[in-house]
């Protein structure tokens, strides 16, 4: 859990960094995702960041939280209203400082956790390496509607690998959350890491692949572009199927962006 309890938190560090340098108009300014402000973004990540310290530290306290949260949702109210009425009295500096003491927290926490460890959380128990890894993942993702506010492009690093596997290994449970047939022939994954080397996933071949950037894949995987907005190359009855759905977050099947939505000009 060392190494991977360091990329996490490296990847909450960096976002952090950037936060750090916006003005209050950013801080408030509607992104690409449905409208969410970067204020949105760090308050939806604090939140979860809190629940998922109450996940890795007291079970049940996390089982009473998770019924008041759902019976307020099942009332019509989304998580983001419920984090921002939480959260609302802070301004952005107040905000990102209550968020970086709260994933300090949870990162030592999970980094003292058995990888194997069986945390509680939205649906099925998750190990804790599987949690860890969905922290990152999350941070990841909602970091990038932030850097899409700035119209900065970040510099990504190793810690994509995390997020592509996560994204190939959730290429059956895509289909499954959906009640759709899984295809019976997995893609080969080939992906460009950020130093230039390749990550690969399965067995090569020349009919059922996925090659291109792991940037655009974890984009994609995701759910922050729409596939035709990237440079993937890809072919075979399974990849086709997949990359236009492709989901590696829980919860119910969510659908990506229209082409063009997202795409912001660096």
């Amino acid at each position: 859990m060392h190494d991977l309890c360091a990329d996490l938190r490296a990847e909450y560090d960096a976002l952090a960094a950037l936060c750090e340098t916006l003005t209050p108009g950013q801080w408030q300014h509607p992104s690409r995702f449905y409208g969410w402000t970067p204020w949105d973004e760090i308050a939806h990540l604090c939140f979860f960041d809190e629940t998922g310290l109450l996940a890795a530290t007291d079970a049940d306290a996390f089982a009473a939280n998770t019924r008041e949260l759902m019976a307020q949702m099942a009332a019509g109210r989304e998580a983001s209203q419920i984090a921002r009425e939480r959260f609302g009295h802070l301004d952005g500096a107040g905000l990102l400082a209550l968020w970086r003491a709260r994933y300090a927290k949870l990162v030592h926490v999970l980094a003292a956790r058995d990888p194997k460890d069986r945390l509680p959380w939205y649906g099925p128990t998750m190990s804790a390496r599987s949690f860890a890894t969905a922290r990152l993942m999350e941070t990841w993702a909602h970091g990038q509607d932030v850097y899409d506010v700035v119209a900065v492009r970040r510099t990504n690093s190793a810690r994509l690998r995390h997020i592509a596997h996560l994204g190939v290994t959730t290429f059956g449970w895509t289909f499954v959350n959906r009640k759709l047939p899984v295809p019976e022939v997995a893609p080969w994954v080939e992906l460009r890491a950020p130093d230039g080397s390749l990550w690969t996933w399965g067995e090569p071949s020349a009919t059922d692949y996925v090659r291109g950037s792991a940037e655009d894949f974890c984009l994609v995987v995701t759910q922050r572009r729409n596939v035709r907005d990237t440079a993937l190359e890809y072919a075979g009855a399974g990849a086709t199927a997949w990359l236009p759905i492709a989901q590696c977050f829980a919860g119910p099947p969510a659908d990506p962006p229209a082409p063009g939505v997202r795409v912001v000009a660096y």
